[in-house]
């Protein structure tokens, strides 16, 4: 398709707006300064609020905003950035101390995930709540589907509830042979769940990374990770260490 078309197409108000707004944030305020209020922005750039609204959705959406509960709208941080490499072939727990085991439970799986198991929709599964932290700040939020042919010996572990019981399927899941696993990256809206444990609004963009565990030719586990878009810079290297973006 030529270009002729597209150059003749008149640039958005809202994304010249965007640029603008990206010079101000980067001569006029200071990394975790507020902003002022839709009204007064409206009012200083000579446009209207639904304009405006449209540029800073995407400079969050960019990373270069936060919008935080009973805070405002803040200028972001730079990213994080955050390894999702499949290199080090581990199962989830191993080797890994920037994930934290919340929560366990038993509850029926959503279809989509079912596919991926290759078993029924509704079938019951058990599901591990993990956080990813950093710098003392989360960062991500993981939902992890286990069948329970993948751990046919959770019962014999005395863990009923909470952190326990995640760490237990953990445990029983690591007896098995991980033969390898792949991963894929897609824009998402955050849950109101984890919204509300990554410090977000429900609907803010996050990055869901799906990973798909595999052991003896068939899928033990399923890996739903939801990671903040503002904060996080994914990346694909060999190393595994967390690196501050530029």
């Amino acid at each position: 398709m030529g270009t002729t078309q597209l150059e003749t197409v008149p640039e958005p108000k809202y994304w010249h707006l965007k640029t603008v707004i990206g010079e101000a944030l980067d001569s006029d305020f200071a990394v975790g300064e507020i902003l002022p209020n839709e009204r007064d922005l409206a009012a200083r750039f000579g446009v209207a609020r639904a304009t405006l609204r449209q540029a800073l959705e995407q400079l969050e959406l960019e990373g270069r905003l936060q919008r935080r509960r009973g805070v405002g709208t803040t200028v972001a941080p730079p990213r994080v950035g955050v390894d999702v490499s499949t290199t080090q072939h581990t199962w989830p727990g191993v080797g890994d101390d920037t994930w934290q085991s919340v929560d366990s439970a038993t509850d029926a799986v959503p279809a989509a995930v079912a596919r991926l198991l290759a078993i029924e929709p509704g079938e019951q599964v058990h599901i591990v709540r993990r956080l990813r932290v950093t710098e003392g700040q989360p960062v991500a939020a993981e939902l992890l589907y286990v069948p329970s042919g993948s751990v046919p010996g959770l019962s014999a572990v005395d863990t009923p509830s909470g952190p326990a019981r995640a760490r237990g399927v953990l445990r029983e899941l690591q007896r098995l042979v991980l033969d390898g696993q792949d991963r894929s990256v897609e824009l998402g809206s955050a849950r109101a769940d984890d919204a509300k444990e990554l410090d977000r609004l429900p609907g803010a963009p996050v990055l869901v990374v799906t990973t798909r565990y595999l052991s003896e030719g068939r899928t033990a586990a399923v890996s739903l990770a939801t990671y903040r878009a503002d904060t996080c810079r994914l990346t694909f290297g060999d190393s595994g260490d967390l690196v501050m973006a530029s």
